[in-house]
């Protein structure tokens, strides 16, 4: 039976500036996909493309397209996307078709999984990257959050992070530079990082250059993200990372995503669940992977001006599972 793939790129209004060392956005650019069978069952999928990976919303639609094409011949959505590279279009096929088989067979993602619905779970609520007065008074409005990530560059880290630390002196921190350190930099605020409540320090350096980070011994386990996408890449991380951050949009959907996590826990390696800035529809299934994980990073729609209706909701650092039948659940409509 053929599947007709429906594709849709979306511009999501944020609520305030996002603000990263690599740049600031007002929008988040998504691309939401509709997989349909031939007795009208549909599953949905999203995606956010990633310009750190070469990836825009136009890369990401012309390789949907071709996957749409292949389906409508008569070509098995498994066999589409063995063809297709790990990255932010495979992610939402995938999605899309975890969603389509719970609705179509009537077993739930959990049914298939063999596991529990997740339910609430504390989230890291990101302070973006601005003045450090700025930064203080945006900690200070979620300091009741059990964990807050801290968006850095390598222009006056350390005050930017005392000030986040100071109105929120209950607060878990994860420090992110987004690769934008370097190894003076790692070294100038290693102080820093041991008397705060720092639990990871993810990616501070690019991933081309974190061969400096081997056999490193920090205040705080050091996490990968640039530096990881996939599952064969996670043994690259051993001696220089104890964590790793799994993002379906990386690794290639919630599939990858299992097996990703799957493999540092057999490396030994912590997990840490993340996300891009997106709607509840990319964080449903990035749920399973916080299920699992370490800490969560999975507060992409508290960003959003407007979330899909019956999506999840985020109240003071909980991220709540979405309405019943909103991704991935037998016998519910999309």
């Amino acid at each position: 039976m053929s599947l007709d793939l429906n594709i849709r790129a979306e511009r999501l209004a944020l609520s305030a500036p996002f603000r990263i060392s690599r740049g600031v956005k007002t929008h988040a650019e998504v691309v939401t996909v509709e997989l349909r069978d031939g007795d009208g069952a549909v599953g949905r999928g999203e995606c956010a493309p990633y310009p750190r990976y070469g990836e825009t919303t136009s890369s990401v639609q012309a390789e949907l397209a071709l996957a749409a094409q292949a389906l409508a011949d008569g070509r098995t959505a498994a066999d589409v996307m063995a063809a297709m590279s790990a990255g932010a279009a495979r992610n939402a096929l995938d999605c899309a078709l975890w969603d389509l088989t719970a609705r179509r067979d009537g077993r739930s993602v959990a049914d298939r999984l063999q596991r529990p619905r997740p339910g609430r779970m504390a989230t890291a609520v990101t302070i973006s990257l601005d003045t450090p007065e700025a930064m203080q008074a945006a900690a200070a409005a979620v300091a009741d959050a059990p964990l807050l990530k801290v968006k850095l560059d390598d222009v006056g880290p350390r005050e930017r992070l005392l000030a986040v630390a100071d109105a929120a002196p209950e607060a878990r921190l994860i420090v992110d530079p987004n690769e934008g350190w370097t190894v003076a930099t790692l070294d100038l605020m290693a102080d820093v990082v041991e008397r705060l409540h720092v639990i990871l320090v993810e990616q501070p350096l690019p991933a081309d250059d974190d061969m400096a980070l081997k056999g490193l011994k920090y205040p705080a386990p050091i996490c990968a993200d640039e530096s990881a996408h996939v599952a064969g890449d996670v043994g690259r991380l051993l001696g220089r990372y104890q964590s790793v951050n799994v993002k379906l949009d990386k690794a290639g959907g919630l599939t990858a995503a299992l097996g990703m996590v799957q493999q540092a826990r057999d490396l030994g390696l912590g997990v840490l669940a993340g996300c891009m800035v997106s709607s509840s529809l990319s964080i449903a299934p990035a749920m399973w992977v916080g299920a699992l994980a370490d800490a969560v990073d999975l507060d992409g729609p508290w960003w959003l001006e407007e979330d899909r209706a019956g999506g999840c909701r985020i109240e003071r650092g909980v991220l709540y599972p979405p309405q019943r039948g909103f991704w991935g659940e037998a016998g519910a409509a999309a």
